[in-house]
């Protein structure tokens, strides 16, 4: 990333607001957001596919890798790419292996790095099911986030407490049938299948 022009755009951006540059409470405050962005977007142009093709696979022979591995509650941070507000959650993570396995830190590190990009919820959780299915690794995926969001939460009717639930599924999972028994089996209720969309005001 450049640094120095992510300063810039920070002091033109104070600058715009009618802020006071000089004021000692902003002396150091473009290089400390410029390093915040650089860890908020760490995964800009990273490839989510490549990250599980280059994992590295557990030994289990197929015949042993079993049926359906999940991995619950995964906290991530992201950007809402709309208004560059932060949204925060919890992922739920499930696949149906190929013909392989892969350490359950590394679902982690799949949805930390799909996270740390400009990001819709919804998007998020088909990136993930779909570098899963795409990388081999799954023939199946399912992904549920429940996320907070911080335009929906500051903005308009400003609603506090309200929590986003989506659902992502690719490959064999795709299947109704299939899916539900997945989200059954992730503890997710049956109602898990809908979708709640956030509202990401354009004004």
């Amino acid at each position: 990333m450049d640094d120095k022009k992510l300063q810039r755009a920070v002091n033109d951006l104070l600058e715009a607001v009618g802020e006071d540059l000089g004021r000692p409470g902003l002396q150091g405050t473009p290089e400390r957001v410029s390093e915040l962005f650089q860890e908020l977007y760490r995964g800009v142009g990273v490839d989510p596919v490549a990250l599980l093709q280059d994992a590295s696979p557990l030994a289990e022979a197929k015949d042993q890798v079993g049926d359906f591995v999940a991995l619950r509650g995964i906290a991530f941070s992201s950007i809402c790419e709309h208004h560059l507000l932060p949204f925060r959650g919890v992922a739920d993570v499930g696949y149906q292996p190929a013909d392989t396995l892969v350490g359950l830190g590394i679902l982690a590190d799949l949805v930390d790095i799909v996270a740390s990009r400009p990001q819709m919820q919804e998007r998020l959780g088909d990136m993930v099911a779909d570098a899963l299915v795409q990388s081999g690794v799954a023939a199946g995926s399912v992904v549920v986030i429940r996320g907070e969001h911080g335009c929906v939460q500051h903005r308009g009717p400003k609603l506090a407490e309200s929590e986003t639930i989506t659902v992502a599924s690719a490959g064999s999972l795709s299947d109704p049938a299939a899916r539900r028994e997945a989200l059954v089996s992730m503890g997710a209720t049956p109602q898990a299948g809908a979708v709640s969309t956030p509202q990401h005001e354009s004004d």
